[in-house]
């Protein structure tokens, strides 16, 4: 009597949607920020997706950021990653950035601006059907949110189909007037209200955390 031995089974290419929908899920992440958003990641754990290709990142204090949320599209995605707020903004903005903070007349503050572009990477939020819904109104200017445990990132404002997250990111506008209300969203507001919120942030906790030995000295801004 012969045993049927079964053909053995042809794996699975790791890059179709069903290899995505049935594998853990730092894998299926890996395969929604690839395939539905069109953004690449960086190979390994954990899941990182590359700045500079497809967009850019403006890091800055939770505080300061949610101020700056009214600048932005309504599908503009926007990450919490502990008391810090990262904002998508348009590719090569990173590069527009000391230029734009000089001619604002910020390039001479210290600011806790942080800028992810070419060559860097930012921690790849869940998908937004692994967290709940949070609304931008949450989180308030004086009490950051803390999104999660360990400060690990999450979406405040996940990013919609690939080519809805790539209109709705903030860039420099094509043509004058800058900051005009119903234009297309606008870098130059965006990074004008950071800046300001930024220096407010530094100088309310320099001022908590020198009480009496600042009170004479006048401050540069308020």
């Amino acid at each position: 009597m012969t045993s049927t031995v079964p053909l053995p089974r042809r794996p699975v290419d790791p890059g179709t949607p069903a290899a995505g929908l049935s594998a853990g899920p730092e894998a299926r992440a890996r395969h929604w920020y690839e395939n539905e958003l069109g953004w690449p990641t960086v190979p390994g754990r954990p899941l990182r997706l590359r700045t500079g290709v497809r967009f850019d990142v403006l890091d800055v204090p939770a505080e300061a950021g949610a101020k700056a949320l009214r600048h932005l599209a309504p599908g503009s995605p926007v990450a919490l990653r502990g008391d810090r707020m990262q904002l998508l903004v348009a590719a090569g903005g990173a590069e527009e950035l000391p230029g734009l903070l000089a001619w604002l007349e910020w390039g001479t503050v210290a600011l806790d601006l942080r800028v992810l572009g070419t060559g860097d990477t930012m921690e790849a939020p869940p998908p937004p059907a692994g967290i709940p819904a949070v609304r931008p109104e949450s989180v308030p200017a004086g009490s950051p949110r803390e999104p999660s445990p360990q400060g690990a990132a999450v979406w405040l404002r996940p990013p919609g189909p690939g080519s809805e997250a790539g209109a709705s990111l903030p860039a420099m506008p094509a043509s004058p007037p800058v900051g005009r209300e119903g234009s297309a969203p606008d870098l130059v507001r965006l990074v004008d209200t950071v800046a300001a919120q930024c220096h407010r942030v530094r100088l309310r906790r320099a001022c908590a955390g020198h009480p009496a030995g600042r009170r004479d000295q006048p401050l540069a801004f308020s």
